[in-house]
């Protein structure tokens, strides 16, 4: 991934990123992953907690949001390259004079995008069926630390996408990555109530840093100093993400330009 893409072909990737939001709003498994998915887990969990007061609800509805982000990432961008080629595009775009992982940043964009609707749905949903009084303690660094998330995710989403395509036996887990991930990256609950040796683990999950800094700006219960370091490692692990997809990215261009070996099953 060429960092510099990302400020040059700015108009092209919202462009790409609108297109995509326009054929997937309607997409019977997006909706859900997105929106039905999350608000099924969102209420189990509010019954669960429903008389433990309003922070709970709040710790709820964000990791009920970002089920919906991990559940996008995963099957949608991950798929993003994927359904290129089951469609036969992905020989002309990687064709085009436009990058192609300004294309795949994009696209990653519209399914991070698009997930906040979950976060969103969660919200009304323990608001209206539960009577909770949501509100964000820290709202400024909320939204900054949701920015911040979202960037995170795309280049997370960027290194799974050409993974899928070029070591398709790794998709075979695809399924498998979903529900430990919830568990490892503290979505629902504190990653303390694991056991010691999968706290390294969870460490080096860009989605728990996430949970980590939205969880703690939504509840106040989190200082500053905490969250500024949870800004970092996402920052961190934002930049060995982009640094891993663009030599994942060059090595499946070479795989689709010089061996023709992309689009062979």
């Amino acid at each position: 991934m060429n960092y510099a893409n990302v400020f040059k072909y700015w108009r092209t990737i919202l462009v790409v990123a609108e297109m995509a939001i326009r054929v997937e709003i309607i997409d019977a498994f997006v909706v859900f992953a997105i929106i039905f998915q999350p608000m099924i887990i969102a209420i189990l969990a509010l019954f669960m907690l429903q008389d433990k007061g309003a922070d709970f609800a709040m710790f709820v509805v964000v990791g009920s949001g970002l089920t919906g982000l991990w559940s996008s990432l995963l099957f949608v961008s991950g798929n993003t390259i994927n359904v290129e080629r089951w469609t036969g595009t992905l020989e002309s775009l990687v064709g085009m004079p436009t990058p192609f992982d300004v294309i795949i940043f994009g696209k990653n964009l519209a399914h991070v995008f698009q997930s906040l609707l979950s976060m969103i749905a969660s919200y009304t949903l323990a608001a209206v069926l539960f009577g909770y009084p949501l509100n964000l303690t820290q709202p400024l660094l909320f939204f900054a630390t949701l920015l911040l998330s979202i960037f995170a995710f795309i280049c997370f989403g960027l290194t799974i996408a050409p993974i899928f395509v070029m070591y398709r036996s790794v998709q075979q887990w695809q399924n498998a990555m979903e529900f430990p991930v919830y568990i490892m990256c503290g979505f629902l609950f504190p990653i303390a109530l694991l056991p010691g040796w999968t706290t390294p683990i969870s460490y080096l999950l860009p989605p728990y840093w996430a949970a980590i800094a939205l969880h703690g700006t939504s509840t106040g219960m989190l200082p500053f100093n905490q969250i500024a370091f949870a800004w970092g490692m996402m920052l961190f692990f934002s930049i060995v993400d982009l640094i891993i997809a663009s030599q994942l990215f060059k090595v499946m261009l070479y795989k689709a330009r010089v061996d023709a070996t992309l689009d062979v099953d």
